[in-house]
């Protein structure tokens, strides 16, 4: 393969999976605000604590739910761009029907396990204690099948 092929098939690996993360981020921005919307919880505050999670001055800004909803994307590019160099790539061709579903989703509950259960609570207990687990739970397996359906539907590496 020539260097322009490598760099070209790079880039588009690379947008695969920026698109899959903001894919999965979304899903999980969708879930949360429907949660907060059918109970007395706050999407507005989740966002904002994700803010204070990363950079606590900021929490008290006006803006600060939209850097929260800024952060959340960007990380959420970053985990798919990590998880696709990860597992994706290196198994992809052998992920046939619900395989690829199954390790995605399995792959992002073990990000909320370690999120939720080791690093949030030393970094930000409020932000633990603004949802039901089952609830943040299910939002990072949304984001982990909604991942994975971009991935299947944009990037498939070809036989040789």
């Amino acid at each position: 393969m020539q260097r322009n092929d490598r760099s070209v098939k790079a880039g588009r690996i690379l947008r695969c999976a920026m698109l899959a993360g903001l894919t999965g981020g979304f899903a999980e921005i969708l879930w949360i605000a429907l949660y907060g919307s059918l109970t007395s919880g706050s999407s507005v505050e989740v966002a904002r604590q994700v803010t204070a999670t990363v950079f606590q001055p900021l929490a008290a800004w006006p803006v600060a739910p939209l850097i929260g909803i800024a952060i959340h994307l960007a990380l959420s590019v970053i985990l798919a761009v990590v998880f696709v160099r990860l597992v994706w790539i290196p198994f992809a061709l052998s992920l046939r029907g619900g395989t690829g579903l199954l390790i995605t989703v399995g792959t992002l509950v073990a990000v909320w396990a370690v999120n939720f259960l080791v690093v949030l609570p030393v970094v930000n207990p409020s932000f633990v204690a603004l949802m039901p687990y089952w609830i943040t739970l299910f939002s990072k397996a949304l984001f982990g099948a909604s991942m994975a359906w971009s991935l299947r539907n944009s990037y498939t590496p070809r036989l040789p």
